[in-house]
């Protein structure tokens, strides 16, 4: 088992996303490039890192200062991440989790990926992906 947002973690979830066409390959055929990162709610860094172009994922890993800016950065308390690692999470619930501020999102815009489903389906997919992944709770 690996510690969630470790780097082995974010590794195992790099390949799940390259493995899943309803992901990258949905994301290719929009040319969706980002930096995405995600941590903790009361923490001010993120813990891991995940760099995506052309809709694959070319590096996860634990996140550094060096790291570029993200394009995402997703919070959450780690009751609410281990949730949905657990269960996985559909767009009613991420929806509900966003407007009760369970979901943060410290760097973009949440609206903009539910308002284009093309970004919006890849996105709640690629929740979905945690549940594969064995997790610990964090190191």
């Amino acid at each position: 088992m690996s510690a969630l947002f470790s780097d082995d973690w974010m590794k195992q979830l790099m390949d799940a996303w390259n493995k899943e066409p309803e992901v990258c390959d949905k994301l290719a055929e929009i040319d969706f490039n980002s930096v995405i990162t995600c941590g903790f709610k009361d923490e001010e860094n993120p813990r891991g890192v995940f760099v995506v172009e052309k809709g694959v994922c070319v590096r996860a890993g634990d996140w550094s200062e060096s790291d570029p800016a993200p394009n995402w950065d997703m919070r959450a308390d780690l009751k609410d991440w281990l949730k949905w690692v657990e269960n996985g999470i559909g767009m009613m619930a991420m929806g509900t989790a966003f407007a009760t501020g369970k979901l943060k999102f410290k760097v973009g815009d949440y609206k903009a990926i539910i308002k284009d489903p093309r970004m919006a389906n890849p996105f709640v997919k690629s929740f979905g992906l945690m549940q594969q992944l064995d997790t610990d709770e964090i190191k």
